[in-house]
């Protein structure tokens, strides 16, 4: 990204920097929050993601047998634990 524009973000923003997360760290959140079991709406809020994109989470995480979903619920399961720890001890 060119300085200019660079510049021309902060002024729009008040000098708030932007930061993208990984999509390690959205599973790691998506992860955290559906520990004890929660529902998509509270996922959605506590993860800060809009509907579309926590969609696709929840689905892979479902395919990779991370979290399922269950009345409603979707709960982490003891391998999306297991994955959470780990992710969070490499992380930077």
């Amino acid at each position: 990204m060119s300085n200019f524009y660079s510049c021309f973000l902060n002024s729009l923003w008040g000098g708030v920097s932007i930061k993208r997360r990984s999509s390690i760290d959205i599973a790691i959140d998506i992860l955290r929050v559906a520990m004890n079991g929660s529902k998509k709406t509270h996922i959605i809020s506590e993860a800060n993601l809009n509907f579309n994109i926590a969609q696709k989470y929840l689905e892979m995480l479902n395919e990779k047998e991370l979290i399922k979903h269950e009345n409603g619920l979707f709960i982490t399961t003891n391998k999306g634990k297991l994955f959470q720890k780990m992710a969070m001890e490499l992380k930077l």
